[in-house]
């Protein structure tokens, strides 16, 4: 039961590690609402508020982007709060401080803790903008946040299982999956 705890623990979290490799340049393709990944039949893309109908490559990359890494923290928040229930006073990082039930840990965790925390984060969306956005110095004042052309989005290029397909198909199904279940 640990091992799966520590495994799934573990794979979640190196979905946001921006460590190892960066994400090789390779020629994106056309981001357009019939092509993005994520959309299945008979539904396609499901936009009930018709965002993405607006939304040029840029903007539909923009919020591809957004989704990708809220559903990925929510994972890891969710994978969190139940190894927090099932290891509870049990685990090295802690040592033994943390007790009760997962909803009250957060007041209950030492003030480093969220420094080491704040700098973590702050490393890896450093790293995440470095890969995947445009310098502010290259993007007219008017349009901010603009994605690199070759950038794909939620691709950092970190894949220390070696999960990640090399044809381009299945890396699309993979990516229609995370978005699907996620």
């Amino acid at each position: 039961m640990k091992f799966i705890l520590a495994s799934s623990l573990i794979a979640s979290a190196s979905a946001f590690s921006v460590f190892g490799n960066k994400a090789p340049v390779a020629e994106s393709p056309a981001f357009a609402v019939e092509s993005i990944p994520g959309a299945l039949e008979p539904m396609g893309l499901f936009d009930p508020l018709g965002f993405a109908a607006k939304a040029d490559e840029g903007t539909l990359k923009r919020y591809r982007e957004a989704e990708l890494a809220h559903g990925r923290v929510a994972m890891l928040a969710t994978v969190g709060f139940l190894v927090g229930e099932a290891v509870e006073s049990k685990t090295f990082l802690f040592n033994g401080e943390v007790t009760g039930p997962a909803i009250t840990h957060l007041a209950q965790v030492n003030p480093v803790f969220w420094i080491l925390l704040g700098a973590g984060i702050a490393k890896a969306e450093t790293e995440r903008a470095e890969i995947g956005w445009v310098e502010p110095k290259d993007v007219p004042f008017d349009k901010p946040g603009v994605l690199r052309e070759t950038y794909i989005p939620g691709n950092l290029g970190f894949d220390p299982l070696g999960l990640k397909p090399e044809d381009e198909e299945e890396f699309k199904i993979m990516q229609t999956k995370e978005l699907q279940n996620g």
